[in-house]
């Protein structure tokens, strides 16, 4: 009865006729037509703005008002629909911070420039860099970035910046990625970061920028690179950028490792190649370089034949027409060691800032214009190479001197045939009377001693009849010997030579050398009553028919035991006796028969020699002296 009465109506109706009287209103047709109405027109109108394209960027309410922009906080991700930030206009937009935490970035934009979040860590250097409107250079030094897209239209797409390496600012590996913005004339897949050019900006060593696209015509993706010159240099072995190949797959280091790769090379290339050299100098040390014999070799002369112009007309046996060719190819091999082949451009770097003096009679010009021309076919500006007064034949003055410019160098010779003093004295009859002072250096002595390297001989024109023979031509002083044994008379004048070199030479500056005595081909005669050489191709290959070692040569290694001064004597004498072939001969003139040459000279050469040629050897020797030389200095400094 109780619950009967509970539920019982009120006033004695029922609960269908109370409802029925409370909503009678909605009944009416115009009522039920509105509310039908206003329903369609409300879903009409949140379609079209759920779905169409946003002509105003910059109002809020075109935006996609049923998408979700996720947000990443210290906590985790959540969700908050973009339809709340379009009614609170004024709020602002969060956006992923790499360090960490939210930062809030004001959503208008005088520019319509896009802005990156700059990083909570602050620099500890304490200086900030200015903003490049058009390239977006970083505002902090470490650990910020500004995408700078003044140039696009809109940007779709969520951005994400990379983590930052704290000290430099550069990108750490696969840790982050940058998503390219959308234009609206054409699509930008990704974009990772570049290398700047001058023309947009420089990543410095505490900085890094990130330049946005710049056009709607732009490329899907951009590669990391190293710094080329212009931008600056990636240092530090620690600091490596990743490059990404089209797909996604990243093959680190790959500039670097190729960079490290040709450096190491370098670096054993050299380290191999100054060991080779050390090692060559030290078999040259305890080497007799003039014990051996003559060798073919195909890659000599070390110039080519008719190159130089600068050789003597009566040398220069090539243009001359000697049909042979064999004495071109000849390499002097000592039995002990290799010599090294005279690298021209090496001997100039050895030579550079200094003098190389060649002081003797017509031999030593045979091997200072031999030097030249090897010296000077190495030269890629051969303008700067000239005799210092301009002069292309070297027979009549007392010295020359040609300057290699680019090496501020001077090889000069100096013409001293006996390197003591021609004199004259009256004679009984009133006349003048040449007479050879024994105890006077020669007269161009003061200009050769400052040299740096001087190269000496004498001997040739001791074989003369007048000094041959010794009578009344030998001077000492006011007197003038009636006559004098010419050994005898050689010996007194090596001697004042001796004491001039002890006296001016200083041997910590100055590398002094001695050049033996060349050795002479005549066969049916001497050099004044018929001796020839024209009919030799081949080098002497039988020790028996050797000359005796020349007794003048006895004397100068006497003269050289009472000296105080240290001179290398280069004793060229036996290995230059080897080659008979090597000699002009006949061959002094160009453009004749063999009738003309025959009737053309007196008395065949067989005492010169034929440029290229054996003078060339003379001067490898040289060149492995000098190398010799500079290892033991070096060894002296560093004990």
């Amino acid at each position: 009865m109780a619950e009967t009465a509970k539920y019982a109506p009120i006033n004695g109706a029922t609960l269908y006729t109370d409802m029925k009287v409370h909503l009678s209103v909605v009944k009416t047709k115009r009522t039920v037509a509105f509310a039908y109405g206003f329903m369609f027109v409300f879903i009409v109108v949140t379609t079209f703005l759920a779905f169409s394209p946003s002509p105003n960027p910059s109002s809020p309410w075109f935006t996609n008002i049923f998408s979700l922009s996720k947000q990443e906080g210290n906590g985790g991700g959540t969700y908050r629909s973009s339809v709340f930030s379009n009614f609170f206009t004024k709020s602002s937009h969060h956006v992923e911070d790499v360090s960490g935490g939210d930062v809030v970035v004001p959503r208008s934009s005088k520019k319509n420039k896009i802005e990156q979040p700059h990083l909570d860590k602050v620099s500890p250097i304490g200086h900030k860099a200015q903003n490049n409107d058009k390239v977006g250079v970083l505002e902090k030094p470490l650990n910020s970035s500004v995408l700078s897209n003044q140039e696009s239209s809109v940007l779709k797409n969520d951005t994400q910046s990379r983590d930052f390496d704290d000290k430099v600012g550069i990108l750490k590996a696969n840790e982050s990625s940058i998503e390219g913005t959308k234009f609206a004339a054409a699509t930008v897949n990704q974009t990772q970061s570049k290398d700047f050019d001058k023309k947009v900006g420089i990543l410095k060593a505490n900085e890094s920028s990130i330049e946005g696209p710049r056009s709607a015509a732009s490329v899907n993706q951009s590669q990391s690179k190293n710094f080329n010159d212009k931008v600056g240099i990636l240092k530090g072995p620690k600091y490596s950028s990743e490059e990404k190949s089209a797909n996604g797959n990243g093959e680190k280091g790959v500039v670097e490792k190729e960079a490290s790769s040709l450096v190491n090379e370098e670096i054993n290339g050299k380290f191999f190649e100054k060991k080779r050299d050390e090692d060559l100098v030290k078999s040259l040390l305890n080497c007799d370089f003039f014990d051996g014999n003559w060798v073919t070799d195909e890659s000599y002369p070390l110039y080519k034949p008719g190159s130089c112009s600068l050789i003597d007309e009566q040398f220069n046996c090539f243009l001359n027409d000697r049909p042979d060719s064999g004495y071109l190819k000849m390499k002097w091999k000592p039995k002990a060691c290799s010599l090294p082949r005279l690298n021209a451009t090496h001997m100039l770097e050895l030579l550079r800032g200094k003098r190389l003096a060649f002081v003797g009679d017509s031999l030593n010009r045979n091997m200072w214009e031999s030097l030249i021309c090897i010296l000077k076919n190495s030269v890629k500006d051969q303008k700067k190479v000239y005799e210092e007064f301009g002069r292309h034949h070297f027979r009549t003055e007392a010295s020359y001197s040609f300057i290699f410019e680019e090496y501020k160098c001077r090889v000069e010779f100096f013409v001293s045939p006996f390197l003591v003093q021609q004199w004259e004295v009256s004679d009984k009859k009133g006349g003048k009377k040449e007479t050879l002072r024994l105890d006077l250096i020669g007269e161009s002595a003061d200009k050769y001693k400052g040299a740096d390297i001087i190269v000496f001989n004498t001997g040739h024109w001791w074989t003369h009849e007048k000094t041959s023979l010794g009578k009344g031509y030998y001077q000492e002083g006011s007197h003038v010997h009636d006559e004098l044994n010419v050994l005898e008379a050689f010996r007194r004048a090596l001697t004042t030579w001796g004491r001039w070199v002890d006296a001016h030479i200083n041997p910590r500056k100055t590398f002094a050398l001695f050049r033996g005595y060349s050795p002479t081909h005549f066969s049916g005669g001497q050099w004044n009553s018929g001796g020839a050489c024209d009919s030799e191709t081949e080098p002497i290959k039988n020790d028996t028919y050797l000359t005796p070692y020349p007794s003048k040569m006895t004397v100068l290694e006497s003269v050289f035991k009472g000296m105080k001064t240290q001179v290398s004597y280069l004793n060229i004498t036996r290995m230059t006796d080897y080659r008979k072939d090597g000699h002009p001969s006949i061959y002094r003139k160009p453009n004749l028969t063999d009738k003309e040459r025959r009737s053309q000279w007196r008395y065949q050469d067989c005492s010169h020699w034929c440029l290229p040629g054996v003078p060339d050897a003379w001067n490898e020797l040289l060149y492995a002296e000098l190398l010799v030389r500079q290892h033991q200095k070096q060894q002296e400094k560093m004990s």
